[in-house]
């Protein structure tokens, strides 16, 4: 579990008591590259793969936090930062609005792979901006455990014609750090299961591949025919044929 679904906003209730627990958040946010960075690197490479994990980053300089996604490749090295674009509701407390990072991609042999955070997949245009760059396949990590969210997932494989991994949390109650938190009165309110998780694989047709993964942890997995990505985009093509550039153009700030 990243450190971001960690400490849940509800520590935020006042001022004065959530300082103590935004500090203790900070001393467990990473820099990036950091000495955690380099440890999960040399994993990586070991093992051969991409990853992409979630992770609350520090900032060297100035003392904002930052909900980041990170992709390695399988040389270890760090392809891609991505800081969430707007903290939703009351993560604003804990997070900034990414200062840089706002649609990276990585190249891999199966075409672009690329993806946004939790409500950011909400957002039309940031969607767009990523189909612009071909992604092939698209990350979603969340925590959304509502039905509803299962749909947006399969809505977005069919407008991109893409494959989505769904990748949301499971964690309960006893997830939470033991005599830690000043603000531990409000995690006894959460009910024992605090995030259901939900994960799951969708093609480009919009079909899940793998059933949502309800109520427990796990490992799903499944076989990417990715000559589906281009076959699906015949009829519609987003960015391409379909996209009336003529009347239709979105201009993207991406550094």
């Amino acid at each position: 579990m990243s450190l971001r679904n960690v400490i849940r906003v509800q520590c935020w209730s006042t001022f004065s008591i959530g300082r103590k627990d935004w500090k203790l958040y900070y001393d467990n946010s990473i820099l990036v590259p950091g000495p955690e960075t380099e440890t999960i690197g040399r994993i990586v490479k070991k093992l051969g793969v991409y990853l992409s994990i979630g992770v609350s980053e520090r900032d060297k300089i100035n003392s904002t936090l930052y909900n980041s996604n990170l992709i390695f490749a399988p040389t270890g090295e760090i392809k891609a930062v991505h800081r969430k674009l707007k903290p939703t509701g009351s993560e604003r407390v804990v997070w900034g609005d990414a200062d840089r990072g706002y649609f990276p991609v990585v190249s891999t042999p199966w075409g672009p792979l690329g993806g946004l955070i939790c409500w950011e997949n909400y957002m039309p245009l940031a969607r767009v901006a990523l189909y612009q760059k071909g992604v092939t396949i698209y990350l979603a990590p969340n925590t959304n455990d509502n039905p509803e969210w299962q749909d947006t997932m399969k809505h977005i494989a069919v407008e991109g014609h893409c494959y989505v991994i769904n990748s949301d949390v499971f964690f309960t109650k006893k997830s939470y750090p033991e005599n830690m938190l000043a603000t531990r009165n409000e995690i006894e309110k959460l009910p024992e299961i605090v995030c259901r998780g939900g994960s799951a694989i969708i093609d480009p047709y919009g079909h899940m591949i793998t059933k949502p993964l309800w109520d427990k942890s796990g490992i799903i997995y499944a076989d990417l025919n990715l000559n589906e990505v281009i076959s699906s985009r015949m009829e519609f093509d987003g960015i391409g044929h379909y996209s009336r550039p003529d009347i239709l153009k979105l201009s993207v700030k991406d550094e």
